[in-house]
């Protein structure tokens, strides 16, 4: 059975931003010294994004979703909620390729086009209006995710990411942190 639980699902991922930031906040405190002591130097607007990405985004993806896929089935802030990803038809654990493919449209799409958006408002701030491919971007890059939230509040709460990959998150069963085991 299906429990609507859209505020402990708000509050994990709340929790999941927390440590995504302490992610970001070390490869700053490598990278701006390293910038600044001239060790590396200035780069084109799309290496910086490709730089941007398998340093930060990359690593977050495939993290979040090994949590997914393995024995917690949840990532820190789903574990704190008491929540676990499954697959949509039954209560069986997601693997790796799904939980992979929910967490890249859930976290990797929006940052990877808010990355894309900021570094070309900063390449083009020298002109006085912003060219139309930055300005579609940055619309996608704040509609995603409250897109996603208010997924949340509607309906029977599943997000459009959990959707197109045949998952849902439940509540993880009392006594126990793992969904039951598939029967295959």
């Amino acid at each position: 059975m299906s429990v609507r639980h859209p505020w402990a699902r708000f509050l994990a991922l709340l929790i999941d931003w927390v440590c995504i930031l302490a992610w970001v906040a070390v490869t700053a405190a490598v990278g701006i010294p390293l910038y600044l002591t001239g060790a590396i130097g200035p780069v084109s607007p799309f290496a910086l994004n490709v730089i941007a990405g398998a340093v930060m985004v990359v690593p977050v993806t495939i993290a979040l979703a090994a949590l997914e896929s393995t024995a917690g089935h949840a990532s820190l802030g789903k574990r704190v909620m008491g929540l676990v990803v499954v697959r949509a038809g039954g209560d069986a654990p997601v693997r790796f390729p799904r939980a992979l493919g929910r967490t890249a449209l859930k976290i990797a799409l929006p940052w990877t086009l808010g990355h894309a958006a900021v570094i070309g408002l900063s390449a083009s701030s020298a002109s006085d209006s912003v060219p139309a491919p930055i300005a579609v971007l940055t619309a996608a890059a704040y509609v995603l995710p409250i897109a996603y939230i208010v997924s949340l509040f509607l309906g029977s709460g599943r997000t459009p990411y959990d959707r197109i990959c045949a998952t849902k998150v439940i509540a993880a069963a009392s006594g126990r942190r793992t969904p039951p085991r598939s029967r295959r």
